[in-house]
C-alpha cells in the first residue's frame, strides 16, 4: 500500500482551524468550574458594569481565595470614598438591580431587558415619556438624562414595545464619548 499525502482545500483547513479553536474555547471552559455563587456574581450581579479584561482576569484565577480577593478589589475600585467602611456605589449598584428585577421583567429577570441593563448601568432616567400604542405605531418610552456618564448631556433614548408584551427594546445606544 502506498501512502500519499493528504491534501486539503482551503475551505477544509480553514473549517479544521474553526473546528480546533471550538475545541479549545469548551476545553477552557470546561476547565473554569465555578461554583454558582461566583457564576451569578459573574453572569447576573456585574453583568453589566464588569469590564471585559476584568471578566477575563477572574476566569483566570484558580483558587476560590484568589476570586474573593478579586470581588473585594472590584468594589473597592469603583468605591467613591475608597477604604471606607460603606461603598455607596456598591450599595447602589444592588438597589438598582432589585429594582430592575421588580419592574421590568418580561419572561426573564429584569436587569436582563434593555430597560433594566440602562437602569442598571445609568441609574434612574431624569424623566419618561411614554407613549401609547396606535393603529400605526407600538407603544414607547423615551428617557431623558440630562447628564449621563460617558454618554453627555441631554441624552435621549427610545424603547418600543414591538410585541406589546411590555418588551421593550432600545432603539438607540447611549452614545460613548469617554
Amino acid at each position: 500500500m502506498i501512502l500519499r499525502p493528504l491534501r486539503l482545500s482551503a475551505p477544509s483547513v480553514v473549517l479544521m482551524a474553526v473546528i480546533l479553536c471550538v475545541a479549545a474555547i469548551a476545553q477552557e471552559a470546561l476547565r473554569v468550574q465555578l461554583s454558582p455563587e461566583y457564576r451569578k456574581w459573574l453572569d447576573e450581579d456585574v453583568r453589566w458594569i464588569m469590564k471585559p479584561q476584568e471578566r477575563s482576569q477572574f476566569l483566570k484565577l484558580t483558587s476560590n481565595q484568589s476570586r474573593n480577593q478579586f470581588v473585594i478589589d472590584f468594589w473597592e475600585r469603583r468605591n467613591p470614598t475608597p477604604g471606607s467602611k460603606e461603598n455607596w456605589f456598591k450599595k447602589e449598584h444592588y438597589q438598582r438591580l432589585a429594582f430592575s428585577n421588580d419592574h421590568f421583567a418580561v419572561g426573564v429577570a429584569g436587569s436582563k431587558t434593555d430597560r433594566g441593563r440602562i437602569y442598571v448601568v445609568y441609574g434612574p432616567p431624569d424623566s419618561i415619556v411614554t407613549h401609547d400604542s396606535s393603529s400605526t405605531s407600538p407603544r414607547d418610552e423615551v428617557w431623558l438624562y440630562r447628564h449621563m456618564k460617558g454618554a453627555g448631556d441631554e441624552v435621549t433614548l427610545k424603547f418600543v414595545d414591538d410585541c406589546y408584551r411590555d418588551g421593550y427594546c432600545l432603539q438607540n445606544e447611549p452614545p460613548n464619548n469617554q
